[in-house]
């Protein structure tokens, strides 16, 4: 029986209402989407954790002194990244070499193996220490150097930027 006093669902009884539903369903989805996010991002900054950026400290470093009349030789340094953003050195440059590059130094199975890099790592909170068996800064000498030397050197990190360095000339196993 249908007449005015038949029992209806509340859709039937209001035509409109079910849109009116779904319309609210579709725009709630996203509000508590961006809500939650929102409310995670303000915990994840209050905690101190987002995007502070790198804060690159480059010790005194030291270079082998070239022996044998080579002029091919080697600088390390210690990089410390003491920021929340981790950064990468890029490139290493100094007025006094010339052809630098950086090496990695790899033993496979026993063998040692030598191979240039573009970059090197230095992620948030750690510190890279070059060593003549990680990674070092392979270059040719311009001219004479002695022992005690200090020489000028620019490193490129790149989110810090360019970073000045030097290092006193050392004999190699010193």
């Amino acid at each position: 029986m249908t007449g005015p006093l038949s029992p209806t669902s509340s859709a039937e009884a209001w035509p409109g209402s079910r849109r009116l539903r779904d319309q609210l369903i579709s725009v709630l989805a996203p509000v508590t989407a961006c809500l939650t996010a929102l409310v995670g991002l303000t915990a994840w900054t209050t905690a101190g954790a987002a995007g502070t950026p790198a804060r690159i400290e480059v010790g005194i470093g030291r270079v082998f002194l070239p022996y044998a009349d080579k002029e091919r030789t080697a600088a390390f340094f210690r990089i410390s990244n003491t920021g929340g953003s981790g950064d990468q050195l890029v490139s290493v440059t100094s007025p006094v070499v010339e052809a630098v590059m950086l090496n990695r130094h790899e033993s496979p199975a026993g063998a040692d193996s030598m191979r240039t890099v573009p970059s090197a790592e230095i992620p948030a909170g750690s510190t890279l220490q070059m060593t003549p068996s990680t990674l070092d800064v392979v270059m040719t000498v311009k001219g004479r150097w002695q022992v005690g030397d200090a020489v000028p050197f620019v490193l490129h990190f790149r989110n810090s930027g360019p970073v000045e360095a030097v290092a006193f000339v050392v004999r190699p196993g010193s």
